[in-house]
């Protein structure tokens, strides 16, 4: 049985999911703040995270666990669950290495494709065959789902992964936003594909300042450049 944990300060809407996705066969935890929920974490991780930002008197608790599970885990699916939904909100909760951002106007049906999705991609990556992509000073193990370039590790979230992965299967070729969706198993606006790019590009420049093998082709989407 798949385990949630479900970080949320409202006792009703937090019992509510609770009881939703227990009812859809799923195990959940259910914790009102941050310091309950590491202590837990610290012991054994769940197989996805749903999280508020703001928890009790933290008004980003929600950023700071997210940060703290990534650190821990850079595949454990996590979800943002939550009232703020202003462009700088979801921006930071990407950047931080959520998977996943959602509105609580979001409906359940709605909610549980999404988990559905993620729980998707990590069975995916769970039976993949070992096979390793190595071009330019690029190596990405698909087994391990580990990124090296230039014999540096980079920390890429299960999302980043698979964008770069669709990215350099076909060096050279224009892949769409939905192309990047598709492959990444994710459903999101064009906005937050942009969002995950720039991260991916980040993350590569922070090893290599000149790094510039990405490029965006305006109006169809992004290629990786030999």
């Amino acid at each position: 049985m798949k385990r949630i944990a479900i970080v949320e300060d409202e006792t009703i809407i937090r019992e509510n999911y609770k009881e939703l996705l227990e009812n859809h066969g799923y195990h959940i935890q259910d914790f009102a703040n941050r310091a309950s929920a590491m202590q837990a974490f610290e012991i054994r991780l769940p197989d996805l995270a749903i999280i508020d930002i703001g928890l009790e008197d933290e008004l980003d608790g929600g950023f700071m666990l997210c940060q703290s599970l990534r650190a821990m885990s850079p595949t454990l699916p996590i979800i943002f669950l939550t009232a703020r939904d202003s462009d700088f909100d979801v921006v930071s909760g990407l950047r931080l290495g959520a998977d996943d951002y959602l509105s609580k106007n979001t409906s359940f049906p709605h909610l549980m494709a999404r988990i559905a999705a993620l729980f998707r991609r990590s069975d995916l990556t769970s039976q993949t065959k070992h096979e390793i992509i190595e071009v330019n000073h690029l190596q990405l193990d698909l087994d391990k789902m580990t990124v090296q370039w230039q014999g540096q590790t980079l920390e890429l979230t299960v999302t980043e992964f698979w964008m770069l992965h669709a990215l350099v299967k076909r060096p050279g070729h224009v892949r769409s936003r939905n192309d990047l969706m598709s492959d990444a198993k994710i459903y999101v606006d064009d906005s937050t594909i942009t969002s995950h790019i720039k991260r991916i590009r980040k993350k590569f420049i922070t090893v290599d300042a000149d790094f510039d093998h990405i490029s965006t082709v305006y109006g169809m989407g992004y290629r990786w450049n030999q």
